[in-house]
């Protein structure tokens, strides 16, 4: 999903983002990828994804995903 990020800052934006099933919310980024603006990781919006990576404050870089088969 697509949400708005640190509202009321320089760096204030609509980022991609992923919500857990716990109900987490991490902005996500892709080892390599741009910090602001990546078209990978916006085709991700709207999908269910299995990923791994590293968790750093509210931001979740990727190393690697799937998604999911939605039947």
């Amino acid at each position: 999903m697509s949400a708005p990020v640190a509202t009321g800052s320089k760096s204030e934006r609509v980022a991609v983002v992923l919500r857990t099933k716990a109900g987490e919310q991490h902005i996500l980024r892709r080892t390599g990828g741009h910090a602001f603006r990546d078209q990978v990781l916006e085709a991700l919006v709207g999908k269910t994804v299995t990923a791994t990576g590293v968790v750093t404050g509210q931001t979740f870089i990727l190393d690697k995903w799937t998604v999911e088969d939605r039947k």
